[in-house]
């Protein structure tokens, strides 16, 4: 990676992604990990260069094809719940995108599995990932809804696109004492969820309002 690129300008500045943090803290993120993760990925390297000035606004931006790079708040909401009852040793990640949040949570565990249903995305996360050196990621082009069931079970599950109803494929796949993480619910508007499977049931627990691109199925080159 060029120095030139990893340093950006003005609006990378090490001030500039402090003020991010602090907002995050402010907002109730508290995991020193997480933040610390916001702090040192360049989220600038994950959008097109017309947007690269926004990139440390806690907002989503468009990515192309009708998706976004999640809020920071949001991806660092998502990454503390996963990580807040214990270690997750293996991931699943349900729609890479632009890999964004893939590499905040990648150091945070040992292994992430990641699907994405739009081919470019992948080719264009894994170069990105692989800029970083980040080397724990392992990446499907496939529909997200039925998961990877040849690496399950797994510690976590995250999904970053929204279903009305989370597939039961990605429950099976599910360790028990794992946790789930996904917005569900209608287009706009859904409610962030965190659910833990034990022996004999799932708990199902609110995180908050929050507004996702849907979950679809299918896949697109």
């Amino acid at each position: 990676m060029s120095d030139v690129r990893f340093a950006g300008i003005g609006m990378t500045s090490a001030r500039t992604r402090e003020r991010l943090v602090q907002r995050l803290q402010e907002q109730g993120i508290a995991d020193e990990r997480v933040l610390d993760r916001i702090r040192n990925v360049p989220r600038h390297l994950f959008m097109d260069e017309a947007l690269a000035s926004r990139a440390y606004e806690d907002t989503a931006l468009p990515i192309g094809y009708g998706q976004t790079i999640s809020q920071p708040y949001v991806v660092a909401r998502m990454s503390e719940a996963l990580l807040a009852a214990g270690p997750a040793a293996k991931v699943l990640e349900i729609g890479t995108g632009c890999g964004y949040q893939t590499a905040v949570l990648s150091p945070l565990v040992q292994e992430i599995y990641t699907i994405e249903r739009i081919g470019s995305f992948v080719a264009r996360a894994r170069r990105a990932l692989r800029e970083l050196k980040i080397r724990n990621v392992h990446f499907r082009h496939d529909d997200g809804n039925v998961g990877w069931p040849g690496r399950a079970p797994f510690d976590g599950i995250l999904l970053t696109a929204a279903p009305h109803k989370v597939p039961q494929a990605l429950f099976d796949q599910l360790a028990v004492g794992g946790r789930l993480i996904a917005p569900v619910g209608p287009d706009g508007r859904q409610e962030l969820l965190r659910y833990t499977k034990s022996e004999t049931r799932v708990q199902r627990e609110s995180l908050g309002l929050v507004s996702f691109v849907p979950l679809l199925s299918g896949l697109q080159r």
